[in-house]
């Protein structure tokens, strides 16, 4: 089973909040998920958000690959580099 870390869209119409969840690679965007990670709400000035560091690390190190905006957000928060200083 492949696993992705990538966003799930939950807001209303024009107002996105998504949640950062891991789940597997064939599942629809906003379908079953594995574990929820976080959040992300890019519509507050500034933009929340919020990763369960100690998760997202455990599911990088067991091989879930994150998509290119969780990667991006990773990156902002500083998670990946703690990855890659760990490996």
């Amino acid at each position: 089973m492949s696993t992705k870390i990538r966003l799930r869209r939950i807001g209303a119409k024009k107002n996105p909040f998504y949640r950062v969840v891991v789940a597997d690679s064939r599942a629809p965007r906003d379908g079953r998920f594995i574990e929820e990670i976080g959040y992300y709400d890019p519509t507050k000035s500034p933009e929340v958000l919020e990763i369960n560091e100690e998760k997202a690390l455990k599911w990088l190190g067991n091989g879930a690959q994150p998509s290119d905006t969780v990667r991006s957000l990773l990156r902002h928060a500083g998670i990946l580099a703690k990855f890659r200083s760990k490996n």
